[in-house]
C-alpha cells in the first residue's frame, strides 16, 4: 500500500475544510508567541533567574500547544537555560511596588530546544476559531460578543486564548438580541448557526453552552469546520476563570495535535516564507534571489510559487529570524508590508509555474552591507524603566489576517514562522537607476 505523506494529507484536510467553511478561510498568523510578561519579586540575579524560567516555561506551552510539555523528560535542564534563549528582556518597576520582566526569546532557539526534549513545534500560522458562546446563569441564558463592555466571559476566554497564543474571534453584538439563534447555540444545532456566520471570517466554528450546577462550571461544546467535527465535549471547574482556560487548552490541544511539527522535522537550519510583490519579470525574480542570496545569515532560497505579480520564496537560514529580517531591512528595495496591505491575488484559470532557476539571466552583483546589522534589537539587550507596570507591546500575541488562498493557506500552516511579507521595488525607482 502507497504511502500518503503528511503534507498531502494536511492538504485534504485544508481542502475539506475550506469547501464546507461558509465564509471565506481566515487562517492568522500569530505575532508575539515568544514574547511575555511575567511578575518578579525584584531584580537581583537570583529573581531574574526565575523570571526567565517562568517566561520560559509560557512561551513553550504556548510554541509547542500543550501543557504536557512541561513534564517532558529533560524540561529542567531546558529552564535553566532560559538565559541563553533571551534575545531581550526589560524589567519594569511598578509605582504600585510590583515589578514584572518582559522577556523575548528567540523563535530559532526555543524550536530547537522544544526538539531537544523530543516535543513538538506549532507553528506561528494558526487556524481561526469563531466561538459562539451561550451562557446560562441564574435561570437566563446569553450569548457572549465581541466589544461586550463588562462582560467577564468575553475577557476571561479572551485573556486564556492569548496565554495560549490561539487566535479567537467572539461574534459581533448585533447577534445579541437574536433569542431563536441563542436557542440554535444552546441545542448545538450547526445549521442556522452556520448561516449566520457566512460573513465573519473564520476556519472554525464552536458552540459552546456554559451552565452552573451544585458549585462547579461546566462548558459543552461542539465544533464545525476543517473536520473538527463531532460529538460534544465537555470539561468542569470550579469558577469561570478555570473554566475558559480549560475551554481553550483543550482547543489548543487539538489543533497542536493535528498541525504541530514533530521534533525530527525541525531541522538544523530554520526556513521562512518570503511573499514578495511587484515581481514583474523573470529578471526581477533573478534580482531578489540574488540579493538575498547574498545577505550572511541566507543559506538557501526556493521559490515555491509564483501567482501573478507575487513571488513565494522559502528561505532557509542560520540564527535567528529577526537577525535575517534586519538583514533584509538594510537594501530599500524591499518594501515591508503588513499582511493587511498585501492583498490576495484572485484565482487564475491556470497558475504560472515558478522560473526556472537556469532561465534567469545573469545580473551584476548586488553590493551587500559590509557591517553586520546592529545588535540592540534582540540581541540579549536590558534595561529597567519605572512605570505603571501594565502589559505593553509585544508581550501578548496579536493576529494578523493571512491574505493567502486554499492553497497559499495550506503552504502557511506547514511553516514554523510567521510569513513576511515585501513589495520588491528596483532600484531605478527609488533613484539608484546606476544599479539596474
Amino acid at each position: 500500500m502507497a504511502r500518503v505523506s503528511r503534507a498531502a494529507v494536511r492538504a485534504a484536510v485544508l481542502l475539506l475544510g475550506f469547501a464546507f467553511l461558509g465564509a471565506p478561510a481566515q487562517a492568522v498568523t500569530v505575532s508575539g508567541l515568544y514574547s511575555v510578561e511575567v511578575p518578579v519579586d525584584g531584580s537581583s540575579t537570583a529573581q531574574l533567574q526565575q523570571g526567565y524560567a517562568e517566561g520560559l516555561r509560557r512561551v513553550l506551552v504556548r510554541v509547542s500547544g500543550s501543557r504536557d510539555v512541561l513534564a517532558r523528560d529533560g524540561i529542567q535542564s531546558v529552564l535553566a537555560e532560559a538565559e541563553s534563549l533571551l534575545l531581550s528582556y526589560q524589567f519594569l518597576r511598578g509605582e504600585d511596588g510590583g515589578n514584572r520582566l518582559q522577556m523575548s526569546f528567540g523563535a530559532v532557539g526555543v524550536n530547537r530546544a522544544l526538539a531537544s526534549i523530543d516535543a513538538p513545534v506549532w507553528g506561528a500560522n494558526r487556524p481561526l476559531t469563531l466561538a459562539w458562546v451561550a451562557v446560562e446563569d441564574r435561570g437566563s441564558r446569553r450569548l457572549v460578543t465581541q466589544g461586550g463592555g463588562a462582560d467577564q466571559w468575553q475577557s476571561l476566554f479572551q485573556q486564556a486564548a492569548s496565554e495560549r497564543g490561539l487566535p479567537l474571534a467572539l461574534p459581533p453584538g448585533r447577534f445579541q438580541g437574536d433569542r431563536e439563534l441563542l436557542s440554535e447555540i444552546w441545542g448545538q444545532f450547526v445549521g442556522r448557526v452556520r448561516s449566520s456566520a457566512s460573513d465573519i471570517s473564520h476556519d472554525v466554528m464552536a458552540l459552546v453552552r456554559v451552565s452552573q450546577s451544585g458549585g462547579q462550571w461546566r462548558a459543552g461544546w461542539v465544533f464545525d469546520g476543517m473536520t473538527m467535527d463531532g460529538g460534544e465535549e465537555v470539561v468542569t471547574a470550579p469558577d469561570p476563570r478555570s473554566l475558559a482556560q480549560a475551554v481553550i487548552d483543550r482547543w489548543a490541544d487539538r489543533y497542536a495535535g493535528r498541525y504541530a511539527v514533530a521534533a525530527g522535522e525541525v531541522g538544523d537550519l530554520p526556513q521562512v516564507d518570503i511573499l514578495v510583490q511587484g515581481i514583474q519579470s523573470v529578471a526581477d525574480y533573478g534580482r531578489v534571489t540574488q540579493v538575498l542570496e547574498g545577505f550572511t545569515p541566507v543559506r538557501a532560497v526556493g521559490a515555491s510559487r509564483v501567482k501573478g505579480d507575487q513571488l513565494t520564496l522559502r528561505v532557509t537560514f542560520s540564527g535567528e529570524l529577526d537577525q535575517l529580517k534586519q538583514y533584509v531591512a538594510l537594501d530599500p528595495r524591499f518594501i515591508p508590508l503588513d499582511s493587511g496591505s498585501f492583498a490576495a491575488e484572485p484565482e487564475p484559470e491556470e497558475e504560472a509555474a515558478a522560473p526556472d532557476a537556469e532561465a534567469v539571466p545573469e545580473t551584476e552583483s548586488t553590493p551587500e552591507a559590509e557591517a553586520s546589522p546592529e545588535a540592540g534589537a534582540g540581541e540579549g539587550g536590558t534595561s529597567e524603566t519605572t512605570g505603571a507596570g501594565n502589559q505593553t507591546a509585544g508581550t501578548e500575541p496579536a493576529t494578523e489576517a493571512l491574505p493567502l488562498d486554499a492553497e497559499g493557506a495550506e503552504q502557511a500552516f506547514e511553516s514554523l514562522y510567521q510569513v513576511l511579507y515585501y513589495r520588491w521595488q528596483p532600484s531605478s525607482a527609488i533613484g539608484n537607476a546606476g544599479e539596474e
